[in-house]
């Protein structure tokens, strides 16, 4: 499982910040605010993202994920569990590979992988048959919201950060 402290903390801070949201860094062995499944796995709120060096980085990623897809007015109000809908949760999934191949080092192969690892469940049997053949609703949804550019299949140009 791919980790936070296998890659660079500095390039994951610049992606969340593209999108408006903050990284902040919890020390080793302490709890991590905000975070819905506890242990090591990343934590919500308002528009931070907390996570130790031990937190996986397809957890991080899925977290921001569901900040992202909110309008910012909204994000002040999350704490801990951010899912609005089924198809707010399939439309992470896929927008989460997609910002590991932003991430050097990282890329959606290895993203969907750990998925995979984690225990996440899809009809088609992996995170990886989802998101090749199984997720065009989702596709629409992240469209629809100005996240991804179809039929292209790629990230949109993140709108600017407010003020």
């Amino acid at each position: 499982m791919l980790t936070l402290a296998d890659i660079e903390h500095d390039a994951v801070a610049a992606l969340l910040a593209r999108y408006g949201l903050r990284l902040a860094r919890v020390a080793d062995g302490m709890p991590i605010p905000g975070s819905y499944w506890g242990d090591c796995e990343a934590g919500l709120i308002g528009s931070t993202v907390h996570a130790r060096g031990d937190t996986p980085v397809h957890s991080l990623l899925h977290e921001a994920c569901h900040l992202i897809v909110l309008p910012p007015e909204r994000r002040a109000a999350v704490h801990t569990d951010a899912t609005d809908s089924i198809e707010e949760e399939d439309a992470v999934c896929v927008l989460q590979a997609l910002l590991g191949d932003a991430l050097p080092g990282v890329g959606r192969d290895r993203v969907l992988a750990d998925m995979d690892a984690w225990g996440y469940t899809f009809r088609l049997g992996s995170a990886a048959a989802y998101f090749e053949r199984d997720s065009d609703a989702a596709w629409r949804w992240l469209q629809a919201r100005g996240l991804v550019e179809l039929p292209a299949r790629t990230l949109a140009p993140p709108a600017p950060a407010p003020p």
